[in-house]
């Protein structure tokens, strides 16, 4: 009698291809990248996922809760808006830089350059990163509310800034940028918001 066949964990499967897609794209991962790093057969990540491009939507789903949930966690945890930012940014460098996983972030480093095919996956994406980008925008307001900041400050315009720090980190780290220059760029970085604050 043949033996029973392994247990399929799907919570690892979903790991190894969050992993796969976080190192080489969306378009850089094949089917044949999957199946490699999961260790399942193709039909069984297709029955258990439904499509490519669905397991990717949920390793970005596992990415955001897990090792990008970061950014959430900074802009949450603090009264002080300053802090708020320099702990989003030292933690996105600290994620970025993480020993024994892929450089950079997911959601910045999965969608560079697509085929037009891919174009509902990369809106999709960019939805992701506008939130990200608006939930930093939401704690300059809520700080300038709390008088934290000059009245008058742009919020929008220096929470696009710090969106743009955010994707930069990511870039540098994926190009092999060492942590210690990524956190020298915070203290330059936090001078736009030191010049509101009140």
């Amino acid at each position: 009698m043949a033996g029973r066949p392994r247990e399929f964990d799907r919570d690892l499967a979903l790991q190894q291809a969050m992993l796969a897609f976080w190192k080489q794209g969306y378009e850089g991962t094949s089917m044949a990248d999957l199946v490699a790093a999961t260790g399942l057969a193709s039909a069984r990540l297709y029955a258990a996922f439904g499509s490519k491009q669905e397991l990717f939507r949920e390793a970005v789903e596992r990415y955001e809760a897990g090792d990008g949930a970061f950014a959430e966690k900074a802009l949450e945890d603090t009264e002080s808006v300053r802090e708020a930012i320099a702990k989003l940014l030292a933690d996105a460098v600290a994620t970025y830089t993480r020993r024994g996983r892929p450089q950079g972030c997911m959601v910045v480093s999965a969608a560079t350059n697509y085929a037009t095919e891919n174009e509902a996956v990369m809106a999709w994406l960019t939805t992701h990163r506008k939130a990200r980008t608006q939930s930093i925008i939401d704690r300059l307001e809520a700080a300038l509310k709390a008088g934290q900041l000059k009245p008058g400050t742009d919020v929008q315009a220096l929470g696009d800034y710090y969106a743009v720090v955010l994707h930069g980190l990511s870039v540098q780290a994926r190009d092999g940028v060492g942590k210690a220059r990524l956190l020298a760029m915070i203290p330059p970085a936090l001078s736009a918001l030191d010049a509101v604050m009140r």
